[in-house]
C-alpha cells in the first residue's frame, strides 16, 4: 500500500492494520458521523435510540466482523474489530456504542463458538443481520462480578428447562429478542452454572423496569424477571454446568473491547479539548497555549499511546489464540482508570461549557464513569493481575 493511500485512510503505521482494516474503519467512522453523532443529544434525552439503527449496522456487517460467512459474517480478525471500535469513537454517544458492542462483541461471538447449528440458524444469523437484538444476562441484584454465586435457576423437566429468577443491569434488556442467560443448573458455586439461549417471547418473562442511569443514557438497561419460564433443553449453550468457564472466557473479549474503546474515546476527547484550547482566548491568549495545559495534554498523549500499545499487545495474543488473561486484564485496568483522568482534564479546560450536555465532552466525561465498574470493576482487575503474577 502506498503512503498516500495509508494517509488518506488514516491507517495507523502498524503492521497488522491492512488496507482492508482501514476501509472498515472509515466505513464505521462515516456511519457514526452520519447515523449517530447528529442525534446523540436527542437520543440521550429520549433515553433510547431507534431500533432501526441495529438493522443499519447489520446491513454494514458490523455485527459479524469475526463471524463465519456461513452465518452471515465477514470472517475477519481481531484487528478488524479494533478498526470497528475506532470508527465507533466518532459517534459522540456512549450509550449507543455500548448497545452495539453488546451485540457485536459480548453475545454473538459466544453464540457462534458454543451454539449448535440450529441455534446459530435461529438466533445468530438474524442477529448478525440486525433483525434480532441480543442481550447478555449474567448480573443479578446480589452481585455483578460475583458470577459464581448467581441465583437464577433452571430446573430440568423432561425435554425443557424451567427458569425462575431475576437479572439486573442488562443492556438491551427492554427490547432484546433473545438473551444469553447464565443460570444455575447444579450445585452451589461455580461448578453449577450453565449458559442457555433464552427467547424473550417465552411466557413468564417480564421486564421489571428500565433503569435510570448516570450516563450512557440512550442505551436501555433493564431489570428482568423469569417466572417458571419454559425453554427447550436443546437451547443449552455448550456443556451442562460449564457456564462459569464460558462466562469467564467471554469476559476476556468484553474487557479487551472496553479497553480499546476507552483508548479511542480518549483520543477523540483530547482532539476536541485541544481544538477548543486553540480557539478560546482568555487573559490575552488562547488558553491552550498556557504551559499548564500544553504539559497536561502532552502527558495524556503519552499515556494514551502507552495504553494503546498495551491493548495491541493483548490483541495480538488473543488474535493468535494465545493465553492473554494477564495482558487483557492489565489493559482493562490501565485504560479505564486512565479514561477517568483524561476525561476530567478535557472537561476542565472547557470550563462551564463542558458542564452542559450540549457539548460532546460533558457527555463523554459522564459516560466514561462506567468503564471502571462494568465488565469487571478495577478492584477485580487488580486481584486477577495479582493472581496471574503470583503476588
Amino acid at each position: 500500500m502506498s503512503q498516500a493511500t495509508r494517509q488518506a485512510l488514516d491507517i495507523p503505521t502498524f503492521p497488522y492494520f491492512t488496507e482492508e482494516h482501514g476501509m472498515l474503519r472509515e466505513t464505521v467512522k462515516q456511519f457514526s458521523e452520519r447515523e449517530i453523532a447528529p442525534y446523540a443529544e436527542e437520543w440521550d434525552e429520549a433515553g433510547i435510540f431507534p431500533r432501526e439503527l441495529f438493522k443499519k449496522a447489520g446491513d454494514l456487517g458490523l455485527f459479524g466482523i469475526r463471524t463465519d460467512p456461513r452465518w452471515g459474517g465477514n470472517g475477519l480478525d481481531w484487528w478488524a474489530t479494533a478498526a470497528y471500535l475506532e470508527g465507533l469513537s466518532y459517534a459522540n454517544n456512549g450509550g449507543v456504542v455500548m448497545a452495539l458492542m453488546v451485540q457485536s462483541d459480548m453475545t454473538l461471538p459466544v453464540l457462534e463458538e458454543l451454539g449448535t447449528d440450529e441455534q446459530r440458524e435461529l438466533f445468530l444469523k438474524p442477529a448478525v443481520a440486525g433483525d434480532f437484538i441480543a442481550a447478555l444476562g449474567v448480573s443479578e441484584p446480589g452481585g455483578g462480578s460475583d458470577v459464581a454465586n448467581l441465583k437464577t435457576r433452571a430446573v430440568v423437566d423432561g425435554e425443557d428447562f424451567v427458569i425462575s429468577g431475576q437479572k439486573l443491569w442488562i443492556t438491551n434488556g427492554t427490547r432484546s429478542d433473545f438473551i444469553l442467560l447464565a443460570v444455575r443448573t447444579g450445585e452451589e458455586g461455580y461448578k453449577g452454572i450453565s449458559f442457555v439461549v433464552f427467547p424473550t417471547s417465552t411466557p413468564g418473562f417480564s421486564i421489571g423496569k428500565k433503569l435510570k442511569k448516570v450516563g450512557n443514557l440512550s442505551s436501555d438497561t433493564a431489570e428482568l424477571f423469569f417466572d417458571n419460564c419454559r425453554i427447550p433443553r436443546r437451547y443449552l449453550l455448550g456443556e451442562l454446568n460449564k457456564g462459569f468457564y464460558y462466562v469467564m472466557q467471554n469476559f476476556q473479549g468484553e474487557r479487551l473491547v472496553a479497553a480499546l474503546g476507552a483508548v479511542y474515546k480518549m483520543e477523540r476527547a483530547i482532539e476536541y479539548a485541544v481544538a477548543y484550547g486553540k480557539e478560546r482566548k482568555a487573559f490575552g491568549q488562547p488558553i491552550g497555549s498556557f504551559q499548564v495545559w500544553r504539559h497536561k495534554f502532552a502527558e495524556h498523549l503519552a499515556s494514551v499511546e502507552a495504553a494503546k500499545w498495551l491493548c495491541y499487545r493483548a490483541l495480538d495474543l488473543i488474535n493468535r489464540g494465545e493465553p492473554a488473561v494477564k495482558e487483557i486484564t492489565m489493559a482493562k485496568l490501565f485504560c479505564c482508570d486512565l479514561d477517568q483522568k483524561v476525561m476530567y482534564d478535557c472537561m476542565q479546560i472547557m470550563g462551564g461549557f463542558a458542564y452542559t450536555t450540549e457539548y460532546p465532552i460533558g457527555r463523554a466525561w459522564r459516560d466514561a464513569r462506567l468503564n471502571t465498574i462494568g465488565g469487571g470493576a478495577s478492584e477485580i482487575m487488580k486481584e486477577i493481575i495479582a493472581k496471574q503474577c503470583k503476588l
